[in-house]
């Protein structure tokens, strides 16, 4: 037992830190939305049926889809995008989806390579973007999660205003949904690019995501 959760240490401690946000996010959530209720004359709800409620599925989604759009972008993005002197960036030499040999593909597998690096063909392809295209899958469930979640609570919104509600495809062109949507993107964009920029000239001692503290702020595609 020791061993696996010296192994498996990291994401354990993001497994726990996702779990106690996302308790606290519905705790906080919850007393939020009947501060409300109260306030529009409405009665409170229970924590079980806020926990159902098309609020609490629309807040968490919007999160869910800019973050893994976030790291989409990033995987796909540095591939042929460079960064001079980053820890994010591969070094500038290689650019692009780099040879066969340089990947570890078909032939040039070693032993422990896996099953689908080795066979060739279809698989190998996949494998070769199975990364990205299952962070993509996600990105696209959670924002069509967000998008029915928010158009819902949205026409709560507008039936309580004794307003008609609106379509689907109408909530998908409003501005609500956009709100939602960029607001998370913008933040999530400018944390990489500062991420990848502030790596050149700062350090954190014993991370793979800087450099080696006496790096030269030139060097690109090193890690620490």
């Amino acid at each position: 037992m020791r061993r696996f959760l010296r192994e498996n240490s990291l994401s354990i401690f993001f497994a726990v830190l996702f779990l106690v946000a996302l308790v606290g996010q519905a705790f906080a959530g919850w007393l939020q939305f009947n501060d409300q209720q109260l306030g529009d004359g409405y009665h409170r709800i229970s924590l079980g049926r806020y926990l159902t409620s098309a609020d609490f599925a629309v807040d968490v989604t919007e999160n869910w889809q800019s973050e893994y759009l976030q790291f989409l972008l990033y995987i796909v993005a540095t591939v042929w995008f460079l960064q001079k002197g980053s820890p994010e960036s591969k070094e500038l030499g290689k650019a692009g989806l780099e040879s066969d040999e340089a990947q570890r593909i078909g032939p040039h597998a070693t032993e422990d390579s896996p099953r689908w690096a080795r066979v060739g063909g279809l698989r190998t392809t996949l494998f070769s973007w199975s990364l990205a295209l299952v962070m993509a899958s996600i990105f696209l469930a959670s924002w069509l999660i967000q998008s029915v979640a928010g158009w819902a609570a949205y026409n709560e919104t507008r039936l309580g205003q004794l307003r008609d509600p609106i379509s689907w495809h109408s909530y998908v062109a409003n501005a609500d949904f956009w709100a939602r949507t960029l607001q998370n993107w913008q933040s999530e964009f400018l944390a990489v690019g500062s991420m990848a920029v502030l790596a050149i000239y700062l350090r954190q001692r014993g991370s793979p995501e800087s450099k080696p503290v006496g790096a030269a702020h030139s060097s690109t595609g090193v890690e620490g």
